[in-house]
């Protein structure tokens, strides 16, 4: 009988050590699936704000515990977790794949539409060319393993401003607050409230080679890219609006610049594109395509007839 009573203690105590490593097992995969979810949300969400959550502890079809009652055991807690997280893994890593899809069917479009006023061998090259006769694109090599280096922007100013422009232009204020991107930026913005499409061209463009990694950057190279798109050269636009939304996808005018792609695009005569771009706003940035881009955005698929 003590033989016994021997063997069963002996068991036991083999047990602990095998249910203390699962434990430490399950909590490594919790770890590891916690750490990949947040990595995913910083893709899908990357303007942030509050945009994160903590996955759910519970597995689907339960009700969450009430306060203060424990769980059966904490193997069974840890597994919830671990199904609960691979379940919000799988969404997540689901909204990022459309994201990049949607982005590489809009790069797929815009480099077709640059071969097309590269050619000026089809009519909607020729309509770009009569849109933007300002816009001159110089062939670059590539090779199947590298992209073809952005072209300069070079903004032209008016051949023979006459004296009533230049004192008009002269009279707009130019900040001096000590800080050369604001400075810079405010000034180029006031040049294109007044209409003043070239010269704030010149100073904006100026401004983003000065400051390329400014905080609000982006900024910047959104109006730049509105200045060419007012003074009628919506395929200079394109270009300025893709690379600033492209570029810097975490810019507090990414999902602006998203929009007026699509502007610009319509102008183009390129609906079905503009048409991309405004879904990949509504998919990239949900509550601005929701919020203070909601009006713009219905009316810009209602003029590009999107379905």
């Amino acid at each position: 009988m003590k033989f016994r009573y021997f063997l069963t203690a002996a068991a036991i105590i083999a047990a602990v050590p095998a249910a203390q490593a699962q434990d430490a097992n399950v909590e490594g995969r919790v770890v590891k699936l916690e750490k990949e979810m947040k990595a995913v949300q910083r893709k899908v969400f990357p303007d942030g704000a509050g945009k994160f959550f903590e996955p759910e502890i519970q597995p689907d079809g339960t009700k969450p515990a009430t306060s203060g009652t424990p769980s059966a055991s904490a193997v069974t807690d840890l597994i919830a977790r671990v199904d609960a997280l691979e379940t919000q893994l799988a969404s997540l890593t689901g909204q990022v794949e459309t994201q990049g899809a949607g982005m590489k069917a809009i790069d797929e479009r815009l480099k077709a539409l640059e071969s097309q006023v590269k050619a000026g061998n089809t009519v909607a090259a020729t309509n770009v060319a009569q849109a933007d006769p300002g816009v001159t694109v110089t062939p670059a090599k590539t090779t199947a393993a590298s992209k073809p280096a952005p072209a300069p922007v070079k903004p032209t100013a008016p051949a023979k401003p006459t004296a009533a422009r230049t004192a008009a232009v002269a009279a707009v204020e130019r900040p001096s607050t000590g800080d050369g991107f604001e400075d810079g930026y405010s000034y180029g913005y006031r040049l294109w409230e007044a209409k003043f499409y070239p010269e704030a061209q010149v100073q904006l463009q100026d401004t983003v080679n000065k400051y390329p990694k400014h905080k609000r950057a982006s900024f910047a190279r959104n109006l730049l890219g509105r200045a060419w798109l007012d003074d009628g050269k919506p395929a200079t636009a394109v270009k300025i609006f893709y690379d600033n939304y492209k570029n810097d996808p975490k810019g507090e005018r990414a999902p602006e610049s998203l929009y007026f792609l699509g502007d610009a695009l319509t102008d183009l005569g390129k609906a079905p594109e503009a048409c991309e771009a405004y879904g990949q706003l509504a998919s990239a940035y949900p509550s601005e395509a929701g919020g203070r881009l909601a009006a713009r955005l219905a009316e810009g698929r209602k003029k590009a007839k999107c379905k």
